[in-house]
């Protein structure tokens, strides 16, 4: 496996950012003895997934090794901030943009990865979980699949929010810098079900969905409510509930348990 941390110039961005990227090895007959070199991962041509971290998070793997190497996957890992993974007001805060244009470009470009939806899926936990589930929604050409561990759908309280009340998290600024103005929030672009609402119109094809939650997470609610949204618009996807919390045990839990789903 090659753990690469690249550094390039986003016009996204308007800036110099870091990504990490981990590749299975390229010579398959150095796989590892527990991988069978003539299983059909093995063979296939290497698939990409990008990976979104939460908030205050950064660009850290917490794919298992083994599992990018069992399934032939490429794991890319860029750095969003706390952008909730939208192109926000401000200048330079174009991560909807980055992550669905500028860096999957580069990647192809660069790497030859990520050249079809059918190669390129993206997972993300909480703040990242909503950024892989809206991606994905936003840019269903380049997506094929993707993963929402416990995903911060707060969308619909965010459309509630005035001057000057925001919640524990952040406050109303950060917020409308992230989201753009509450009280059209949930008829814009930044908002997961206007999305499918329009793929659903246009009669595109919607990518694969997977996502899960603990039933003693904060964002239970939540991600039910976003579960029902799909089933009511008879979007086909996976959800699931166990038991569990906002946290690493969990999302390593399901993240086990996605990746075969979704790779084998």
């Amino acid at each position: 496996m090659s753990d690469l941390t690249i550094r390039f110039h986003s016009t996204c961005l308007k800036r110099f950012t870091t990504f990490k990227m981990y590749i299975p090895d390229a010579v398959r007959e150095n796989l590892p003895m527990f991988i069978n070199q003539e299983s059909e991962y093995a063979k296939r041509p290497t698939k990409t997934l990008f990976l979104l971290h939460g908030f205050t998070g950064d660009a850290g793997n917490w794919i298992p090794e083994y599992l990018s190497e069992k399934y032939n996957f490429a794991v890319v890992i860029p750095s969003g901030e706390n952008s909730f993974w939208l192109d926000g007001i401000s200048t330079g805060h174009e991560f909807l943009k980055f992550i669905g244009e500028e860096l999957v470009n580069y990647v192809r470009k660069v790497f030859g990865l990520a050249k079809s939806k059918e190669d390129t899926y993206i997972c993300g936990m909480s703040m990242g979980g909503f950024g892989a589930l809206h991606t994905a929604l936003y840019y269903p050409e380049v997506f094929g699949k993707a993963a929402g561990l416990s995903s911060a759908l707060i969308v619909h309280e965010v459309a509630t929010m005035t001057e000057g009340k925001g919640n524990a998290v952040a406050n109303y600024e950060f917020y409308r810098e992230c989201f753009g103005d509450p009280s059209k929030v949930l008829e814009s672009d930044n908002n997961p079900e206007t999305l499918v609402r329009k793929l659903k119109a246009e009669g595109k094809t919607m990518p694969e969905l997977f996502m899960c939650c603990g039933t003693e997470d904060f964002l239970l609610e939540n991600n039910r409510e976003f579960h029902r949204f799909l089933e009511a618009e008879n979007v086909a996807h996976t959800y699931e509930e166990d038991t569990g919390s906002h946290d690493m045990v969990f999302w390593d839990k399901y993240v086990k348990k996605f990746i075969p789903l979704m790779f084998g």
